[in-house]
């Protein structure tokens, strides 16, 4: 194409430096506002103007904070970007089109890597990404959560969504506190509720810490409709960012 206005939606979003830095930040996980401003190191009115174009054009999600309903974390839509970046390639040339599917890492790259899920409760949303992880992984991920609140018992619809739709078994598993992981080394530590981002304690080893802004499905049904749709829409978003998280988790070779 040979003007910027026939470029593609995600070519002239992306270009400007200031939203391409927006969108590497929140590509290693969800940030509020005034977060993205101290990472960007740019007024709140501007970085404001640019999330809102960004999220315009489907780059970018926001959800108000379960923490403090003032807040609004941002999020970027995975699947949306590849997708645009597969169109931008085969914008340009046919055979330039990408696969939008994420490389998924030979399994001996992740093994030994140790990853902790964090939520409140401890009954749905963390032990459906540990439950993913370590069935996208064939085990050879060590992946644990626990919570900060754990409730007696995992929620029913979160077992019958991951038996239902992955044929995985939940039952005996019981929520844990995280107090019982406290003194074990992680090299990941990703919070999964805006609650718990703000109590999850210092781990040794300084482990990467990650935070997914996910709503409670248990409280989403009773919004949204039944509980289990909750639960599904809960459960595949989980998984695609699990599956966006693998090749994060293997490490990188280093070119020759």
């Amino acid at each position: 194409m040979s003007s910027a206005q026939g470029a593609p939606a995600f070519l002239r979003l992306a270009a400007h430096p200031l939203r391409w830095r927006l969108l590497t930040e929140l590509a290693a996980g969800d940030y509020r506002v005034r977060e993205l401003v101290e990472l960007v190191g740019q007024p709140q009115n501007l970085v404001s103007y640019h999330l809102r174009l960004l999220r315009g054009g489907g780059l970018i999600t926001s959800r108000r904070s379960s923490f403090d309903a003032r807040d609004s974390y941002y999020h970027l839509e995975l699947e949306g970007c590849a997708h645009a970046l597969a169109a931008t390639g085969a914008a340009l040339h046919p055979a330039l089109r990408l696969d939008p599917a994420p490389p998924t890492p030979p399994p001996s790259s992740v093994r030994g890597t140790a990853v902790l899920f964090t939520c409140t409760g401890n009954s749905a949303r963390s032990p459906i990404a540990e439950a993913l992880l370590r069935h996208r992984t064939g085990g050879r991920v060590e992946v644990t959560s626990a919570g900060s609140h754990p409730r007696q018992e995992l929620h029913p619809d979160a077992v019958r969504t991951l038996r239902e739709r992955y044929g995985i078994d939940l039952a005996g598993r019981r929520p844990r506190h995280l107090d019982t992981v406290a003194g074990r080394r992680f090299d990941y530590v990703i919070s999964m509720c805006d609650k718990v981002r703000e109590v999850v304690p210092d781990f040794g080893g300084h482990p990467r810490r990650l935070h997914w802004s996910i709503p409670d499905p248990a409280t989403a049904g009773r919004t949204e409709g039944a509980g289990h749709p909750a639960f599904a829409r809960t459960v595949a978003e989980i998984d695609t960012r699990i599956r966006y998280l693998l090749p994060v988790l293997a490490p990188q070779e280093v070119p020759s």
